[in-house]
């Protein structure tokens, strides 16, 4: 393959930057979604706005241009993952600026963050299942400068042993690859709509997703309650059909009665926007 000039990897990095950002802003905007931020409101949150959501997603590009530059055509080694680990901390306190202490989308610089190191390190030219087992390498680096943090995550992750946004990584993302990204362009092909279509993409995440976020608001009981609300909603054909939004508009009551939220499935839709726009279009079919 030749090799892109200084001024086109710049370019594909900028490129990169700008497509993660519009990810979580369209993740963020797109309605309706059981418990999160939506263009409709704030959901099961008292603390997050759409209008916050956005603001901290335009803070994030720097840190995801960043990663790229840094990240371009290198090999997965601990110098990259503590670049790359470095450069996250530095997105959270940007992002935590800008929101004024909210965490808004710590999960997703973890996860998008992964995402647009193994794009550039494939030079911005490879499958979805590339990027993927890319940044999972990545992910399974050690970063020894990471600091010893118990966060609400990992707190639920070990209360209720199951896996959490790192093992997710590390496994190179399989509710995006398996199930969210199949069905989005399932949905597609059978004439959704490109809002719907990303719905039932979201939906399929939350078919089995361990979320911690939904577990540290509503234990065990709320898991299932997303689980079993998002399998009855692609039971049904899905959000374009009639019967599909009523599952929809059920799980969604349901979810704002528990007070939660799945942020966690929230991050990987973004994550499945992302590589569904970055990937070679021959390797994006399922």
């Amino acid at each position: 393959m030749k090799l892109l000039s200084q001024t086109q990897s710049e370019g594909q990095a900028q490129l990169l930057a700008t497509i993660a950002r519009d990810c979580l802003i369209d993740e963020a905007r797109l309605s309706p979604k059981p418990g999160l931020v939506d263009s409709r409101g704030n959901g099961a949150h008292h603390d997050l706005s759409l209008a916050l959501m956005e603001r901290s997603a335009h803070s994030l590009t720097p840190t995801f241009l960043q990663l790229a530059r840094q990240s371009w055509q290198r090999p997965a080694d601990i110098a990259l993952r503590e670049t790359v680990g470095r450069l996250g901390r530095e997105g959270e306190r940007q992002m935590m600026a800008a929101t004024g202490g909210v965490n808004t989308h710590r999960g997703a610089i973890w996860a998008l963050g992964l995402l647009v190191s193994a794009a550039a390190m494939l030079n911005g030219n490879a499958s979805a299942q590339q990027m993927a087992d890319t940044a999972a390498l990545l992910a399974r680096l050690p970063d020894n400068a990471a600091p010893k943090l118990f966060s609400k995550g990992l707190k639920a992750t070990h209360q209720y042993r199951v896996p959490g946004a790192r093992e997710e990584a590390q496994q190179a993302f399989p509710h995006v690859m398996t199930l969210a990204l199949p069905q989005l362009l399932r949905s597609r092909a059978q004439g959704a709509s490109e809002s719907e279509a990303r719905i039932d993409a979201l939906m399929a995440i939350m078919t089995s997703l361990s979320d911690t976020c939904v577990l540290s608001r509503a234990g065990m009981p709320g898991l299932e309650t997303m689980q079993s609300g998002a399998r009855a909603v692609l039971a049904a054909g899905g959000s374009a059909t009639a019967k599909g939004r009523q599952a929809l508009a059920r799980l969604d009551s349901q979810m704002l009665a528990l007070n939660a939220s799945p942020g966690g499935a929230a991050d990987l839709l973004a994550a499945t926007l992302f590589l569904d726009r970055v990937c070679q279009p021959a390797s994006c079919s399922f």
